[in-house]
């Protein structure tokens, strides 16, 4: 009996979603590790986002989207996790990678001096930063993720640098002056 070619059970669904995981992958456990400061922790939010993602795969109309739609399942459920909980802020850890897509005010920062900064934003300025210098996404789509507009985007992330900047500042001279 001769040997019968071995067909794919794989279905187009299957490769489209794996073409999308495999794809964006990294960009969502370094959007999750920032968010969360902890490997394991982000690991699972990927995963989480990963299992939703493939649920609602057919919802995703434009491909295009597939990064800012991946990205916001993320935040989502990230928000999740802390919806009835009071958490500790951690420190990042040194072995974050850098990214040469964090602007001025950023560079001149450690990873600690930065997350910490970057903490006390408000939350209206530091989700546009961390979807655009994380996520790399544009204005456009960061106002479609979060319901604005193009224009009140870049006005929040020139806001947001700017407050970093002043937060980065003062803690330099906090610590100029001896104080912790």
């Amino acid at each position: 009996m001769p040997l019968q070619p071995v067909t794919s059970s794989v279905s187009p669904r299957q490769r489209q979603f794996e073409a999308l995981a495999r794809a964006h992958a990294g960009d969502l456990f370094r959007f999750g590790y920032w968010l969360c400061g902890d490997e394991a922790l982000a690991q699972d939010l990927v995963q989480e986002t990963l299992l939703r993602a493939w649920r609602a795969l057919d919802s995703l109309r434009d491909g295009m989207a597939a990064k800012a739609w991946l990205l916001t399942i993320l935040r989502r459920e990230h928000a999740r996790l802390y919806e009835r909980k009071s958490f500790d802020l951690t420190e990042i850890d040194e072995n974050l990678p850098d990214d040469a897509a964090w602007a001025s005010p950023e560079q001149a920062a450690s990873d600690t001096e930065l997350r910490a900064a970057m903490l006390k934003l408000p939350t209206k300025y530091r989700e546009p930063l961390l979807l655009q210098v994380l996520g790399g996404l544009s204005c456009e789509e960061i106002a479609a993720e979060l319901g604005g507009t193009p224009g009140a985007v870049m006005t929040q992330l020139f806001r947001a640098r700017q407050k970093l900047r002043e937060l980065l500042d003062a803690d330099r001279r906090g610590v100029a002056r001896g104080m912790p």
